[in-house]
């Protein structure tokens, strides 16, 4: 089978708007969490969100173009202008080789509650509100952007999404689909409907401390905070990747796709789907137990999530989940829905680049039924030549990505 590896990186974050900006705070431990900014918080009860910082689009788009794309999509597009900047591919690949597995799990929401508004005001409705809004268009943006005319798949799996996205994008290039392919997903959810609707669910946590918010597998848990932003990978098969003399981050070694079949929101918790997904991954990637392991666990703060996710590594890991360094970059960047499975990828890649393993910040107590090494509060140095992802989302998905040094 032809092997795949990631050739470049693109992210807007929370904590940075570019993959060595979001990094490096990543590594020192930054909270990307504040009160809401973007809206009178006094609309929700939810108070904070993890909201993207000084972010101007016409770096990477024409400002005449911005005002067609809903922010979902302007995210997407700049992490994707980083990712294939980064990667050097343009002029190096065959276009109809060339592919795009970008998704989203809520879409153009905002240009939906805007365009909701307008016509219940008796205002005019945009010409441009359905391809604003529809999932698929950040997808559609980028393929026409760099001429990808290849295989695309927008995935639209909730919370599992851009997991899922990197996955699929690494099965097809594979397979022999496509020889390079952009991957990833974004979000732009933070709006007065979309927290409205989280906190109606019981999801999000009502903590108004930014930095008490968020705090993975911590026993005071009580949701999750909400996140926007991208992040983007060019997947590329190996022998392509060397023949041009690109660089090479990691190689993508494992992918696990499973679904609990359980309940439309929360976990199964037995772990059955959860860590079947992770077996999978770690099967394809023929883990032996033996190498060190890094793990950026879902971890979303939210009290059924992260106690089951332990169960879940336990199962699928056995003995070996005890020895591995576990951390969930949520404790910084919140919960960023669809983008964050490949924001983490990207987290996870970098802890293999340079030897790192993130933090999980905010951690002051530990829960007996989360008892593995969270690494928290401050990142320490591990030369681990594997990683794992996972992401689980509404509706049971779940997904797995697992990553080699190379």
């Amino acid at each position: 089978m032809r092997r795949v590896v990631i050739t470049g990186l693109g992210a807007v974050t929370p904590v940075g708007n570019t993959v060595t900006e979001a990094w490096n705070n990543m590594k020192n431990g930054v909270c990307g969490i504040d009160t809401i900014k973007s809206f009178d918080p006094e609309l929700t009860k939810a108070k904070v969100a993890a909201e993207i910082k000084n972010f101007d689009p016409t770096e990477y788009i024409e400002k005449r173009e911005c005002r067609k794309l809903d922010l979902f999509a302007q995210y997407a597009l700049c992490a994707a202008a980083q990712a294939v900047d980064d990667s050097k591919i343009m002029g190096n690949i065959d276009e109809e080789r060339f592919g795009v597995y970008v998704g989203s799990g809520t879409g153009g929401i905002q240009t939906f509650y805007n365009q909701c508004y307008n016509m219940f005001t008796d205002k005019s409705i945009s010409p441009f509100f359905i391809p604003m809004m529809i999932g698929n268009i950040a997808a559609g943006d980028i393929a026409i952007r760099f001429n990808a005319r290849g295989v695309c798949l927008p995935v639209v799996t909730a919370c599992a999404t851009s997991t899922n996205a990197v996955g699929e994008a690494f099965h097809a290039i594979k397979n022999d689909y496509a020889d390079a392919i952009i991957a990833g997903g974004a979000e732009a959810a933070i709006s007065p409907l979309a927290v409205k609707g989280f906190t109606s669910c019981k999801a999000l946590t009502m903590e108004t401390d930014p930095k008490k918010a968020s705090i993975p597998f911590d026993k005071n848990r009580s949701g999750f905070v909400m996140g926007d932003g991208a992040g983007i990978l060019i997947l590329e098969e190996y022998e392509h990747a060397v023949a041009r003399g690109a660089k090479i981050y990691a190689e993508i070694c494992g992918y696990g796709n499973t679904c609990d079949a359980h309940h439309i929101t929360a976990p199964d918790p037995e772990a059955k789907g959860s860590s079947k997904c992770i077996s999978l991954a770690l099967r394809e990637a023929q883990y032996q137990g033996t190498e060190e392991l890094y793990i950026n666990a879902h971890g979303t703060s939210t009290p059924m999530n992260d106690s089951t996710e332990t169960k879940a590594f336990k199962i699928a890991l056995g003995d070996a989940a005890y020895k591995a360094h576990i951390s969930s970059t949520k404790s910084m960047t919140g919960h960023m829905l669809g983008a964050t499975g490949a924001v983490e990828a990207i987290a996870a890649t970098m802890a293999l680049v340079d030897g790192v393993i993130p933090p999980t910040i905010g951690y002051s107590e530990p829960d007996p039924e989360c008892d593995l090494d969270y690494t928290p509060n401050k990142a320490v140095k591990a030369d681990v030549n594997m990683a794992i992802s996972t992401t689980f989302g509404f509706g049971g998905h779940n997904a797995c990505i697992a990553l080699r040094k190379i």
